[in-house]
């Protein structure tokens, strides 16, 4: 199942400029594709695998995290300092907000499944926690 996850208007306090802070897509441990807050976008293409058990659908693969019913993405957040990455904050794009017949769609290889959403908080920080429509928004392209 292909995957891309569209984010937009990323944080611009001074504080994270001057940290050289990051967003980038969590695959396992790791944090790649981190894209600096200087920039205006950022745009991850993945794949996940997916089954049917029981007549519902499970993801899975390097990019998925938690247990079965509750899988999700990881966005992280992190100070760049050489090639270390030092993460303080993660959002979490769950499967079970993905409406079914998106998620079929996109099982079956009738298109790619795009999550669009903002990437600064109501404070003006970096976006975090359970992420929920309407602050991100499902379609098949």
């Amino acid at each position: 199942m292909r995957i891309r996850i569209e984010g937009r208007d990323l944080p611009q306090s001074p504080e994270l400029r001057l940290n050289n802070v990051h967003v980038g897509m969590q695959r396992r441990s790791e944090v790649v594709g981190r894209v600096p807050v200087t920039d205006a976008s950022a745009v991850w293409e993945l794949e996940v695998t997916a089954r049917e058990v029981d007549e519902l659908l499970d993801v899975g693969g390097p990019w998925v995290h938690g247990s079965p019913g509750a899988r999700f993405l990881y966005l992280s957040w992190g100070a760049v300092s050489d090639d270390a990455f030092a993460m303080f904050r993660r959002a979490k794009l769950l499967f079970g907000d993905i409406p079914g017949p998106l998620l079929r769609a996109a099982f079956e290889d009738r298109g790619v499944l795009v999550g669009r959403l903002g990437l600064t908080d109501e404070a003006g920080g970096p976006l975090c926690a359970r992420v929920r429509p309407p602050l991100i928004t499902w379609a098949l392209e």
